[in-house]
């Protein structure tokens, strides 16, 4: 695999300098170019449309959330910034990661191999047809998805739960470390599976409930070593399951 193009926006020159340090410093990234000016980065990024962006929240005149939601297909986001607050706001633009400055190469290096991780899924995923198949005239206990070039049966048993990104899923399964890469929308996976056995929780996560191991009073799902928030639009169906369920 090619290194990955990058691009780094920060209005800080000092902060664009570390970055580009660390990217320098990391084989599988290549720079293309750095930005302090966030509207003269869009029209790059739009133009050369680079895989990776690690893009600086506060900025004045477009700041990092708006211009995440801007970006081409194909471009993923790795927040940095000094907000600690800001880190749920990630989740609602998909973004792959978010770093926390002041920022160290480990914690670097980390979301950088990530980002390696999810092209090599993607990669994988569009050696297929990327289309999803169920079975008809029974009772689906399973979904086929086009990924690695074949088709792939998942059980709905083996789901933990599912995470969008713009045009493709990933599936996360018990069975399994690394997701299975489908090109597909969020929304027709949620019309394959089970209501009754799984929910949809927040823009990119569809949870398999049985899967679902703590709640914290602020709607933060653990499913295994992983949090999953529960955003405003979907919380008043979660509450009706949850109150369903609890001892009173």
């Amino acid at each position: 695999m090619k290194p990955l193009q990058c691009i780094v926006v920060d209005d800080e020159p000092l902060a664009v300098k570390m970055l580009e340090n660390f990217i320098s410093k990391t084989s599988f990234l290549a720079l293309d170019a750095s930005f302090t000016d966030p509207v003269a980065a869009l029209e790059a990024i739009r133009d050369r449309r680079p895989q990776l962006v690690f893009l600086d929240i506060q900025m004045p005149d477009l700041n990092g959330m708006e211009l995440s939601r801007m970006v081409p297909d194909g471009t993923r986001v790795i927040f940095t910034t000094a907000f600690k607050q800001y880190a749920f706001d990630s989740y609602e633009v998909s973004a792959l990661d978010f770093l926390l400055k002041p920022i160290r190469y480990q914690k670097f290096i980390e979301a950088a191999e990530k980002a390696r991780k999810w092209f090599e899924l993607v990669e994988s995923a569009d050696q297929g047809a990327a289309t999803t198949v169920q079975p008809q005239g029974e009772e689906r206990t399973a979904i086929f998805v086009k990924a690695d070039g074949q088709l792939r049966k998942v059980e709905f048993a083996d789901i933990r739960y599912v995470e969008g990104m713009k045009d493709y899923v990933l599936l996360h399964l018990l069975s399994e470390k690394r997701p299975i890469v489908t090109h597909i929308t969020m929304k027709a996976v949620e019309e394959l599976l089970p209501a009754a056995t799984f929910m949809r929780v927040h823009r990119s996560y569809i949870v398999a409930l049985d899967k679902i191991d703590s709640v914290t009073g602020t709607y933060d799902i653990s499913v295994g070593d992983t949090f999953i928030h529960v955003s405003d639009a979907y919380k008043s169906a979660f509450e009706g399951y949850l109150s369903q369920r609890m001892l009173r």
